[in-house]
């Protein structure tokens, strides 16, 4: 029985790590909610213990910059979220873009 018990608890062990290391560190994702007319970007990152400076850019489809602006992600936090209204959008593929450092993350969405 301890044995087994070992056993097991080896397994959900290895298992829990190898899900845990293939989680990205930076990730962005945006949504868009055609109900509500917003777009709402969603960056993450790990959490660190001190405030982390970053700047974030809309990309229009002609491949200029719509909105930049830096945000500061307090310490211990690991997501900050900007949105912008559909209407008024240029359509087409645009692309949201965050530089932590050297650090670039990017996603990109469709305003049909």
């Amino acid at each position: 029985m301890k044995k087994l018990l070992s056993s097991l608890l080896l397994v959900s062990t290895m298992s829990f790590c190898e899900t845990f290391d293939e989680a990205p560190l930076y990730s962005a994702d945006c949504l868009i909610l055609q109900d509500e007319n917003s777009i709402i970007c969603k960056y993450e990152h790990e959490r660190l213990e001190e405030d982390i400076k970053i700047t974030v850019k809309w990309i229009d489809p002609n491949g200029e910059i719509s909105r930049q602006r830096d945000i500061v992600i307090p310490a211990g936090h690991g997501s900050v979220y900007d949105f912008r209204y559909i209407e008024g959008r240029e359509k087409g593929i645009w692309k949201f873009k965050v530089t932590e450092g050297d650090i670039e993350t990017e996603t990109s969405f469709s305003i049909e």
